[in-house]
């Protein structure tokens, strides 16, 4: 059963890569299906999560409360903003064992691959570094 619209995806829009998705996302969702909240705000408060918890592992809270983490949230974020062709293979049963084991690696290696370049470059640094 999917979950209820709008899902909100809570992003680490300072790691490289995410930040990469977060504008592929843009690009293609409605805002009344998907919203996409930057765990780096400052004034950001999500009731049951720490800063922590969502930075470790994506997290997806549905309209009725539902959270979804992990794979699960990538792939309903995917459907929600209108991806259901990329979206399919990260539902497919058989798959399942394969990519969970993928996300976990990946949610390790994460935060060391910072090294990469930010698809903001310069004007990232200009909003969020100090001189």
């Amino acid at each position: 059963m999917s979950p209820a619209l709008p899902l909100t995806l809570f992003v680490d829009g300072a790691c490289p890569l995410c930040a990469r998705e977060i504008a592929w996302l843009r690009r293609h969702a409605d805002p009344a299906r998907l919203q996409l909240v930057d765990i780096n705000d400052p004034d950001l408060a999500v009731e049951g999560r720490s800063t922590d918890q969502l930075r470790a592992k994506l997290h997806a809270l549905s309209a009725n409360g539902q959270w979804l983490t992990g794979l699960d949230a990538t792939y309903w974020s995917w459907r929600a903003a209108g991806l259901h062709t990329l979206a399919a293979p990260l539902g497919w049963r058989p798959l399942r064992p394969l990519l969970l084991a993928a996300y976990r690696l990946f949610s390790l290696a994460r935060p060391h691959l910072t090294w990469l370049p930010h698809p903001d470059g310069a004007r990232r640094c200009t909003d969020r570094c100090k001189r």
